[in-house]
């Protein structure tokens, strides 16, 4: 498990906030609870449970997650089920399949209270402020595959790459295999893809991002948290494992420019300079990067109010698209802003008929140069033994 959850905690989250939290039944009781969640007879007599079995059980982090937006709320499920899924795959080449998922009653009160449907408890060792997602039964394979070392490389190279991309058209191909058949808990989930790469569609977006990039600029709550973020430097954002720096939003700079950007983007400036235009020059300079991106990639709920299970699995399914992009030598940028308010989102949606909801959008490209990693919470801070 602290190996799997090493690998697991290089997750993509909104602002990097790592929202996610497994807990791991180890006593009888947190056992006989987590058997319970995955839909196991009450006394234990499933006849298809052999002893050998383990259980996870995936969790919401009250404390870590963003809550400025309403959108906020879909997004911290996505980040949590990008977590399970690259958690599982690695229990899985370290020989624990995936058995059996079980999602929580979204209309129990355990997303409040921190306990499961129908009022049963996971003991006094369960996080206050975690609300249960998932429970996951896992079964003990013959063997391991001895490849979680390339799973982690693989984690460790995936990151969010804000520099520019060659202008190049993608392999049709290589984007096809970007879709392949999904496993672990992206099983399932009714995700729509598409790849924008036609000049007119690019251009669309480019457009779009000019005129409405700016919002969440400009949007005091919003960016207040987004802001609170971000870390004075390499050593403080090491220390509290979470957020970002300067450089990993624009790439390395000299001093005198760190200086000036921390300071022009503090919530006190923004609030003063968004008067003056200042969010939609920070729109345009964004659709300047976009606009040469060769793809734009899209992914959509089939439903427009995802449930829990719709937005786990769907987080899922975002973290196996780029773990794959990342092995094929592509990076991604996600351009989130244009999807945290509803009323942009659904213009978007309509320009490009997107179905359902779309919960993704971002560039899509070989990169030019490279981008320091963001920094992560050791895996064993996310895992608790119940």
């Amino acid at each position: 498990m602290r190996q799997a959850a090493d690998v697991a905690a290089l997750s993509p989250s909104s602002h990097n906030c790592q929202p996610w939290g497994v807990a791991w039944p180890t006593s009888p009781g947190a056992r006989q609870e987590a058997a319970l969640l995955v839909g196991e007879a009450p006394d234990g007599s499933s006849t298809d449970e052999p002893e050998t079995d383990e259980y996870v059980i995936l969790a919401l982090d009250r404390q870590r997650r963003l809550t400025s937006l309403p959108a906020h709320a879909v997004e911290m499920l996505i980040s949590c089920g990008a977590y399970l899924q690259i958690l599982l795959h690695s229990l899985a080449l370290e020989g624990w399949s995936t058995d059996l998922i079980r999602f929580v009653d979204p209309l129990s009160d355990e997303r409040t209270s921190g306990t499961p449907s129908a009022g049963r408890p996971l003991g006094d060792t369960w996080p206050p402020l975690w609300s249960p997602l998932c429970a996951v039964r896992l079964r003990r394979t013959d063997e391991s595959s001895g490849r979680l070392a390339e799973l982690r490389e693989t984690a460790l190279a995936r990151r969010t790459n804000r520099g520019p991309y060659r202008p190049e058209a993608l392999d049709p191909t290589v984007l096809a295999g970007l879709c392949a058949p999904w496993a672990g808990a992206a099983e399932g989930a009714d995700v729509t893809v598409r790849h924008l790469v036609t000049d007119g569609e690019r251009s669309t977006f480019a457009h779009f991002v000019a005129r409405h990039g700016g919002r969440d600029f400009s949007h005091r709550q919003a960016w207040r948290e987004t802001h609170s973020f971000l870390r004075r430097n390499e050593a403080e954002a090491v220390a509290r494992g979470d957020g970002f720096t300067l450089g990993q939003l624009f790439g390395p700079m000299s001093g005198p420019r760190r200086h000036i950007l921390r300071a022009a983007l503090a919530p006190t400036t923004m609030r003063v300079l968004r008067h003056a235009g200042y969010p939609r020059l920070l729109a345009r300079q964004l659709a300047l990067v976009v606009r040469p991106t060769p793809a734009i990639v899209t992914m959509s709920f089939a439903e427009t109010a995802p449930g829990l299970e719709d937005a786990v699995r769907g987080g899922a399914h975002l973290a196996e698209y780029w773990m794959r992009a990342t092995d094929a030598g592509l990076a991604l940028h996600p351009v989130s802003v244009v999807l945290q308010h509803d009323d942009v989102r659904t213009e978007l949606q309509d320009r490009l008929g997107l179905p359902g909801r779309t919960f993704f959008v971002s560039r899509l490209g070989r990169p030019l140069t490279q981008f320091p990693r963001s920094p992560r919470r050791t895996g064993a801070r996310a895992v608790r033994m119940i």
